[in-house]
């Protein structure tokens, strides 16, 4: 499935661990560090909560620019999601791993806020109907669980894959969406938290959709290079 020419998503000089060895304390120190970067994407995008912008000027705040002018097609695209570039390698000695994509930090992040609130809304059962409160928190993990396996088809350079299990991910959203639209009834505490909520939803949407685009077209691009190949 996987196409052992891809170079996959950011494939730099930092995507190479070389000889590299680390022990479990050195794995350690560095997925902390990961968890460090997410809650500082994070930070950023909650300020910027009423920026109409603001998965783009949150990924320019993470240094996503793109400022690699020798990046191309969904590596680029990937990268941008939501304006989500990716990051300039060279700098530190650390290997790449999924954690450090910002696909990957975009969506775990925005995850991680919609279940915290929902997390501490859906605790008290005077404020949301206990049924509702577990179909909802299984949806939103279905979700997340689809789009993360989706950046990993990326970070292989199964954009194919990738695609579909994007498309996963968006369903699911979709019902989460009428979840959340169908308990418009509910009380003023889970009012307050939808109306938060929403435009996390749609930013999700509209970063995995503007990945699938890139994914499409790379995916074309190939067929065509290899048509002409063959003619």
């Amino acid at each position: 499935m996987n196409d052992p020419e891809s170079d996959g998503l950011f494939d730099n000089d930092w995507s190479d661990g070389g000889d590299l060895v680390w022990n479990e304390f050195d794995w350690e120190r560095y997925l902390r560090a990961q968890d460090d970067l997410l809650h500082r994407y994070l930070a950023h995008y909650d300020g910027l909560k009423d920026h109409p912008d603001r998965i783009d000027e949150a990924a320019h705040l993470m240094g996503w620019d793109g400022e690699d002018e020798e990046s191309e097609g969904v590596a680029d695209a990937a990268g941008e999601a939501g304006g989500l570039a990716s990051c300039p390698g060279g700098e530190e000695p650390e290997p790449y791993t999924l954690h450090k994509n910002p696909v990957f930090i975009a969506t775990r992040a925005i995850y991680l806020s919609l279940k915290r609130g929902w997390e501490n809304l859906a605790t008290d059962a005077g404020s949301v109907p206990q049924p509702l409160a577990l179909v909802l928190q299984t949806s939103l993990h279905q979700g997340e669980q689809h789009a993360l396996l989706g950046v990993q088809a990326l970070d292989l350079g199964d954009y194919a894959l990738a695609v579909s299990l994007f498309k996963r991910a968006l369903e699911e959203l979709n019902r989460t969406l009428a979840l959340v639209g169908g308990a418009a009834g509910t009380n003023r505490h889970f009012a307050k938290w939808r109306a938060d909520a929403l435009p996390r939803f749609f930013d999700l949407r509209e970063i995995w959709l503007r990945v699938m685009t890139e994914c499409r077209e790379e995916l074309e691009r190939r067929v065509e290079d290899t048509g002409g190949e063959d003619s």
